[in-house]
């Protein structure tokens, strides 16, 4: 006789975040101390401002499990860091760094310029390395 699968334990390695409440309200550890409570908007003015980093702790008021902040559903963009830093560094004076971000306009006027002589695209990678810049959204990258 057979035994069914045994499902494999929850977390691990590849396990999903578990879900978070996307209206809040937030508790945020930084430096061990728990802040909070904090809404959305708030949490999302913090992001923005950088008080909290994209793997800072954070969890919803109806779960005591912490999860990286960059996994609150639309705090943060969809887009990496490196990745923008990197298509900047190698396709920043065609304006590749602008389109992979949705700003179209922005890549258009990069592409037909060449970066602006390449002045232009030397700032947006410095400004993307610093982390100056945010995608079409206004949301900081994870």
């Amino acid at each position: 006789m057979t035994q069914p699968p045994v499902p494999p334990p929850p977390g691990g390695y590849g396990a999903q975040p578990p879900a978070m409440n996307p209206g809040g309200p937030f508790y945020v550890s930084v430096l061990g101390q728990e802040q909070g409570p904090l809404d959305f908007n708030s949490l999302a003015q913090m992001a923005v401002s950088n008080q909290i980093k994209s793997d800072t702790p954070v969890r919803s008021s109806d779960s005591q499990q912490y999860v990286s902040a960059k996994d609150v559903p639309g705090l943060y963009s969809d887009k990496e860091w490196l990745t923008v830093v990197l298509i900047s560094w190698f396709g920043g004076s065609l304006g590749i760094d602008r389109f992979y971000l949705g700003q179209t306009g922005l890549g258009l006027g990069k592409l037909f310029t060449c970066g602006g002589c390449g002045i232009w695209a030397i700032y947006d990678l410095i400004m993307f390395a610093l982390r100056k810049q945010h995608d079409v959204d206004g949301r900081p990258f994870r």
